[in-house]
């Protein structure tokens, strides 16, 4: 029997209204949909739970998701799928039953990767995706990577509308809703990423490390179909990531790639983060190379065989993009961009550029090479395709061929969701008005300043320092650079710490230099 509200799609919903906080272990969190408010970020949702959004907050979601996409005249096809996680598999049940509600039709591909779940939106002509992952956040963290319009996901436009269908609980029911579970699409995927792969003709010697979380179900099996020889590392499952969290940002990950590199005497390493839309490089002597470094370094091998090329690269990434000679050139065109896989997807589609790269490791390959969306299996495919086209140098020999800068990996400041966009308003007043007054910054000029997401303060010796607030957690993200030297690169820090610590909401660091 059809729902009372499924005949008439204009009708109020009767799935109750969200609030924000219940407590578990009551009858009340059983009985009703908690969705923490703040949890819908600027391009995709995060949340702890059950802390901050329960079961039927998860329900209310997906009810949210199925009224906003009918809303916006989409084709009701929707992808889903689930990183590994203990409780990833009942979020996003709970989502399905709430998107069926509203009407749309799901496509279930089990087990996967969020680009598994883009590939699926073209594989399965499914307009829609909404992947249930946490990506790198810690255990406990989970959240959905939306999109209805391939290969975007969400920006702020949309997140902020689907928060406010939630939040108000302005849920339409419809009927037409279905569901049908996907078998085998793990290997549909890695058959495409196969057939687009040139045959590796060197012989390589890779480490492939996956943080006990789901890259370790897909990546050793696609590096050994491409003919290299893999040395598996933290590839067991375990979600309560035992070792360190499945981040290539995070040092931890980075160092233990390294120790591994260096003890099997492989060519390169490769670190795969939590949902495996990103990937970490370390090279054949052990040095963690930065991700924003690896995108120059496959920026200059891309470049080669596409001169004139566009790359959209974020406002956390090295200068080089811009400054490199081997780039200029080529005629390579960057453009500086806001920080945020959906940010810097859709710019690449706006450019129509050739690839776009963050900092974090979201590598966006566009035509021919890929098809605009972050897969952290495509750029490893990418890094070892460099290595093939360079016999006869090492991963090291292409670092060191880039020029020289001393850069900070990416550091975050503890900073609460409900304050930190507050904090980075007033820190880049702050730099306003030094820069008005002819004020150093670390003992140089301040030469420029980028808005466009946060601020990135540029003195006169080429040396910068991000602040801007992370998209994902209760955090500010800090990242500086040198041209010069490392004692600049410290300088830089030290101003720029010194002004957050200004603002008493700032906490401490998850790392520093």
């Amino acid at each position: 029997m059809a729902h009372p509200a499924a005949k008439d799609p204009t009708m109020s919903q009767v799935f109750p209204k969200p609030v924000a906080k219940l407590e578990p272990n009551t009858f009340a969190f059983e009985q009703g949909p908690m969705v923490k408010p703040t949890g819908f970020r600027e391009y995709d949702a995060r949340w702890l739970f059950p802390q901050e959004i329960n079961l039927m907050g998860v329900q209310a979601l997906g009810l949210g998701l199925g009224t906003l996409i009918h809303e916006r005249g989409v084709r009701p096809d929707i992808v889903t799928g689930h990183d590994f996680r203990a409780y990833s598999s009942s979020i996003k049940l709970a989502l399905i039953a709430g998107m069926q509600a509203a009407g749309l039709r799901v496509r279930d591909i089990g087990l996967a990767l969020s680009p598994m779940a883009y590939f699926g939106q073209f594989a399965l002509d499914c307009p829609c995706v909404a992947m249930v992952t946490a990506s790198h956040n810690d255990n406990g963290w989970t959240g959905v990577k939306m999109g209805a319009e391939r290969p975007m996901t969400f920006g702020p436009d949309e997140m902020t509308r689907l928060k406010e269908i939630v939040t108000r609980g302005e849920f339409r029911y419809r009927e037409g809703g279905s569901y049908e579970f996907v078998a085998g699409f793990a290997q549909t995927y890695l058959d495409d990423l196969v057939a687009r792969t040139k045959p590796v003709t060197r012989k390589l010697k890779v480490v492939a490390a996956c943080g006990n979380g789901t890259a370790g179900a897909f990546a050793p099996a696609l590096l050994e179909r491409l003919g290299v020889e893999v040395i598996p590392l933290d590839v067991e499952p375990d979600h309560s990531f035992p070792r360190y969290n499945p981040n290539p940002e995070d040092m931890a990950m980075l160092h233990a790639i390294a120790a591994k590199v260096r003890e099997t005497g492989a060519d390169v390493g490769l670190g795969f983060d939590g949902d495996g839309d990103r990937c970490g490089v370390v090279d054949d002597e052990g040095e963690e190379i930065f991700a924003d470094k690896i995108g120059v370094m496959l920026a200059r091998d891309l470049s080669r065989l596409h001169p004139n090329a566009t790359f959209v690269v974020d406002v956390k990434s090295t200068g080089l993009f811009a400054a490199d000679p081997e780039l200029q050139a080529r005629g390579v065109r960057t453009d500086y961009w806001k920080t945020g896989h959906s940010y810097i997807k859709r710019r690449v589609n706006e450019l129509s550029a050739l690839a776009g790269f963050e900092k974090s490791g979201h590598f966006f390959f566009n035509a021919p090479v890929g098809r605009g969306y972050d897969d952290g299996l495509l750029t490893a495919i990418a890094v070892l395709e460099m290595l093939d086209r360079n016999p006869g140098r090492s991963m090291a020999d292409l670092y060191r061929a880039l020029p020289k800068t001393w850069g900070s990996p990416t550091m975050s400041p503890h900073c609460a969701d409900e304050v930190k966009y507050g904090v980075v308003e007033a820190v880049t007043e702050r730099f306003r008005a030094l820069q008005a007054a002819g004020e150093p910054v670390g003992g140089h000029a301040i030469t420029g300043l980028v808005t466009v997401n946060g601020v990135r303060i540029t003195t006169d010796d080429g040396t910068w320092g991000l602040v801007r607030a992370s998209s994902n957690k209760p955090e500010l993200v800090v990242v500086v650079e040198s041209p010069v030297s490392e004692a600049r690169l410290r300088a830089m820090f030290a101003a720029v710490d010194a002004v957050l610590r200004e603002h008493p909401e700032v906490g401490a660091y998850n790392q520093t230099i």
